[in-house]
C-alpha cells in the first residue's frame, strides 16, 4: 500500500468513524436532557460525515486517472477500492467500541454548548482546554449487556434496520462504484463519476427522511418515559450493527454497481 492509498484510506476511516460516533450524541442528549442541543450537534456530525464522502472523489479520481494512463490492470485498481471499503468497516467497528467513551465526552460537550452556544468555541475547548485529556478519564468499553440483550425489544423494526443497511451500503459504495466504472469503461469515466451524486443523494435522503426522524421520535419517548433508556441503547446497537453490515455488503455491490453505472452512462 503506497502513501497515496494510505491517505485515502485514512480519510475514509475518519469519515465513517465520525458517522458511527454520532449515535453517541443522542445518548448524551438523553443523559443531559438537552435534546435540542444534542440534535444540533448530531446533525453537524452527520452532515460532516455524509458530505465529506464526496471529498474523497478528487483524491481517488486522480489515482484512477493515473492508473488508466499507466495502463494499470483493472484488478489492481479494484484491490484499492477493496482496501477503502475495508477501512470503512474497520472504522465502524472501532466507532462502536468507542461509543461509551464518546457518550461521556459528548455529555460534557452538550453542557458546554448550552453555555457558550458556539461550535467554534466548543472545538477550541475540546482541543486546547482539556477536552482530549477528558477522553482518557472517561474511557469505557461497551457493556456486554448491550449485546446480550439484543433479543429484547429495541423499538427498531426489521424494515427500519434493513433500510439502514441498504442506505449505508449505497452511501458507502456510491463514490467508489462511480469511479471504478470509469476504470471498466474509460470512454465514459467523466459521466460515470457524476452519477455518484445520485446514488449518495438517494442514500442520504433515505437516512434523513426515514431513519433519523425515527430515532428522534425514540429520543422523545425516552424523555417522556414511554420507553426505557436501555431500549434506546439496544436500538443504537442495532443501527450500528446494520451500519457495519452495510459497509460489508458494499464490498459485494462494488462491481455490480459499477457495471450498472457504465450501462447508464452509455445510455445517456
Amino acid at each position: 500500500m503506497d502513501k497515496q492509498l494510505l491517505l485515502i484510506c485514512a480519510l475514509t476511516f475518519i469519515i465513517h468513524i465520525i458517522g458511527t460516533l454520532a449515535y453517541s450524541v443522542r445518548i448524551a442528549g438523553i443523559r443531559t436532557r438537552r435534546i435540542a442541543v444534542s440534535l444540533a450537534l448530531f446533525s453537524i456530525l452527520m452532515l460532516l460525515s455524509r458530505t465529506s464522502n464526496s471529498f474523497l472523489g478528487p483524491f481517488l479520481a486522480k489515482r484512477v486517472e493515473t492508473g488508466i494512463d499507466q495502463h494499470v490492470a483493472a484488478s489492481t485498481l479494484l484491490l484499492d477500492f477493496r482496501w477503502l471499503l475495508f477501512s470503512a468497516s474497520l472504522a465502524t467497528i472501532l466507532g462502536a467500541i468507542l461509543i461509551p467513551t464518546f457518550q461521556r465526552a459528548f455529555c460534557r460537550a452538550v453542557e458546554h454548548f448550552q453555555v457558550h452556544r458556539s461550535v467554534p468555541k466548543l472545538l477550541l475547548h475540546a482541543v486546547f482546554k482539556g477536552g482530549l485529556s477528558y477522553l482518557k478519564t472517561s474511557a469505557s468499553l461497551p457493556k456486554p449487556a448491550n449485546v446480550t440483550g439484543l433479543r429484547q425489544k429495541s423499538g427498531v423494526s426489521v424494515s427500519m434496520t434493513a433500510m439502514n443497511v441498504i442506505a449505508t451500503a449505497l452511501w458507502t459504495v456510491g463514490v467508489f462504484a462511480a469511479l471504478y466504472a470509469g476504470v471498466l469503461d474509460p470512454s465514459v469515466r467523466v459521466t460515470s463519476s457524476t452519477l455518484s451524486s445520485i446514488i449518495n443523494g438517494g442514500a442520504t435522503i433515505m437516512m434523513a427522511v426515514f431513519i433519523d426522524p425515527h430515532m428522534s421520535g425514540m429520543t422523545d419517548d425516552v424523555i417522556e418515559g414511554k420507553i426505557e433508556e436501555s431500549q434506546f441503547r439496544r436500538a443504537v446497537v442495532w443501527l450500528v450493527g446494520s451500519r457495519l453490515a452495510g459497509t460489508l455488503i458494499a464490498q459485494f455491490l462494488l462491481v455490480p454497481s459499477a457495471v450498472v453505472i457504465v450501462g447508464v452512462a452509455n445510455g445517456l
